[in-house]
């Protein structure tokens, strides 16, 4: 990922995530191979096509991949088919089972309440991403 994002031309954060895999044997176990995740820091993000447009909620272990994908629609879903690539929002979380209960709890809301969720740390909704590339 790295050397694709130096490829692109993609300015690396100071803050990014590394997940490292270690084989079986190095952690003295016969079990399959486990993930080791260096940071503990969760977002649950919006994106939005435009202000008072299109809205997606999503959560990951690193935002500034995540929104990289979207805005270069990596995985063609349903922000790549309505162009929902602005971060307007977003908030960390220490635990990931927080991140996603969080997560569907926004979902739940009404788009009234989404919107004034937005408007009330991003009244001009700026793409809160516009510096990081």
């Amino acid at each position: 990922m790295l050397r694709l994002l130096q490829y692109l031309g993609a300015k690396m954060p100071t803050n990014y995530h590394l997940f490292v895999i270690l084989p079986s044997e190095a952690r003295g176990e016969s079990s399959p191979v486990k993930y080791t995740h260096m940071s503990k820091t969760f977002y649950v993000y919006i994106l939005a096509s435009k202000r008072n447009g299109t809205l997606y909620i999503g959560v990951t272990n690193d935002l500034y991949r995540r929104v990289w994908e979207h805005k270069h629609k990596i995985n063609y879903g349903f922000t790549a088919k309505y162009d929902v690539n602005k971060l307007v929002y977003y908030e960390e979380h220490e635990d990931v089972e927080e991140a996603i209960v969080r997560k569907k709890r926004l979902k739940r809301f009404l788009r009234k309440e989404k919107l004034t969720l937005i408007e009330s740390v991003n009244p001009s909704w700026q793409d809160l991403s516009k510096e990081w590339y």
